[in-house]
């Protein structure tokens, strides 16, 4: 998967193994931050754009009761509401204690001024307007279909924006950034295992 080969590939070489088999996880970084950082440009982009990458992914998980999903693809999207949505408030509290513009928890484009002019972002791997309405209009056997497809999409996505901060300069250097980088690239790459396996199964 891509967004894992790109945090192997960086993981391993902050760690100085680049010839590791398996990706290595960030936690297992060596040097990892001991003290509070000042917020970094890039902390404050990763932290804002992973807000409204997971403000998609709630939404999306958020079907499920309401479309037909199976049990499994039930169970996987609770999991996903509720651990998104308490790391959404975890990264909304450390951008309003470092002074930082907090994104809402229900935005799903991040807001960027270039040349005096506001864009809307999507991050990697989030899902246009029109794959969300494909969602959204997908019933029971084919929801979960289409989920577990987007949502292996979207988990990538997030992998490569934790390998993205790792990889800048002065990135991840507070504790609280780093263990939230580690703990979303964890939980999210063994969602991607699960997801794939469920998918491989269906008939």
């Amino acid at each position: 998967m891509r967004g894992r080969f790109f945090l192997s590939l960086s993981a391993a070489v902050l760690s100085g193994c680049a010839g590791a088999p398996r990706a290595v996880t960030p936690a297992s970084r060596p040097g990892a931050p001991s003290a509070a950082r000042p917020a970094s440009p890039a902390d404050v982009h990763f932290l804002s754009g992973m807000i409204a990458h997971h403000a998609q992914a709630v939404l999306m998980a958020g079907w499920a009761p309401t479309h037909g999903a199976g049990a499994a693809v039930r169970a996987l999207c609770e999991r996903i509401v509720v651990g998104q949505r308490d790391e959404i408030k975890a990264m909304q509290t450390w951008l309003a204690d470092h002074g930082q513009p907090v994104p809402s928890a229900t935005d799903t484009r991040m807001h960027m001024s270039m040349g005096g002019m506001q864009h809307d972002m999507l991050m990697p791997g989030m899902l246009t307007d029109e794959q969300m309405a494909e969602l959204d209009a997908a019933r029971g056997a084919e929801l979960d279909r289409l989920f577990l497809t987007y949502m292996i999409q979207h988990h990538e996505g997030a992998l490569m924006m934790v390998d993205e901060l790792l990889a800048s300069h002065n990135a991840a250097q507070d504790n609280a950034i780093y263990k939230m980088a580690s703990d979303i690239w964890a939980d999210q790459d063994s969602e991607i295992e699960r997801m794939e396996k469920m998918l491989a199964a269906r008939p």
